[in-house]
């Protein structure tokens, strides 16, 4: 994401719904960011507040499906939950992400790092900035050296998260893009009681403050009917929101590079 210069951006739905709806956003979104961004999507989501709640359509039909996109020319990220999925999330993928509560399974880090792809490793919301280092040296170590760290808010007692944006400075240092993760930091744990709450007021208020103390990248969710969304939707962007969102970023990114220091350029 560096060599560009300017703020990246990784958007998508939370899950794959269906994949009439993948491409539909994935070309939404294309329209709004241009070719260079990189498409979000899950095939499944094992961590589900519920075992009622939807998780996708499973490895071989989501892997399917994101082919399609990969086939017109899009870059995807996925998550991975068991290191049996890495190899074949590599074969289509370009970005392994692992999930935030997951992000110190050394089997799994190692087996996404073998696959040679760009590693997104979410930060845990019950791990120090200067922690998360430990998983980014367990992929290094691995011989890869293609790793994303991405702040998605911290544990802030029961059913709340809380953003504390000396994490995006400290994490920068270690020498690895950083991602601000502006929708899963909004999101309330649980607090749906079968289902994550949010607070999706405060994504760009978030989302301007990590880009005003400097990241590589913003990810956010993005659904063209939160209020309908088969996952996240309580946390989510709702997609006409997408392209002013994003100009506004890219306004601010453009003036906050001119005062980084040197090294963080």
């Amino acid at each position: 994401m560096q060599p560009s210069g300017k703020l990246a951006l990784i958007a998508g739905p939370c899950v794959i719904e269906s994949e009439r709806h993948v491409h539909f956003l994935a070309g939404q979104i294309r329209s709004i960011a241009g070719q260079d961004f990189i498409f979000k999507a899950s095939f499944d989501k094992a961590n589900r507040s519920s075992g009622i709640s939807y998780r996708g359509p499973g490895i071989r039909d989501g892997l399917r499906i994101l082919k399609g996109l990969k086939a017109e020319g899009y870059r995807i990220l996925t998550d991975i939950h068991e290191p049996w999925q890495a190899e074949l999330a590599a074969a289509v993928c370009d970005v392994l992400q692992i999930p935030a509560f997951l992000c110190r399974q050394t089997d799994l880090l190692l087996a996404a790092a073998q696959t040679g792809r760009i590693v997104n490793i979410k930060k845990g919301q019950f791990v120090s900035p200067w922690d998360i280092r430990h998983a980014a040296d367990k992929v290094a170590a691995a011989g890869n050296p293609h790793i994303f760290l991405t702040e998605r808010g911290t544990s802030f007692g029961y059913n709340n998260l809380v953003v504390d944006m000396r994490s995006l400075a400290i994490m920068r240092d270690f020498g690895w893009p950083v991602v601000f993760d502006a929708t899963h930091s909004v999101q309330m744990p649980g607090a749906g009681g079968t289902h994550s709450g949010g607070q999706p007021q405060f994504i760009e208020p978030l989302a301007r403050a990590a880009v005003a103390v400097g990241v590589d990248a913003v990810f956010v969710e993005v659904h063209e009917n939160p209020a309908e969304a088969l996952s996240d939707g309580a946390n989510a962007l709702p997609l006409q929101e997408l392209a002013g969102f994003w100009n506004r970023l890219l306004e601010l990114d453009a003036v906050t590079r001119r005062h980084l220091p040197a090294e963080a350029e």
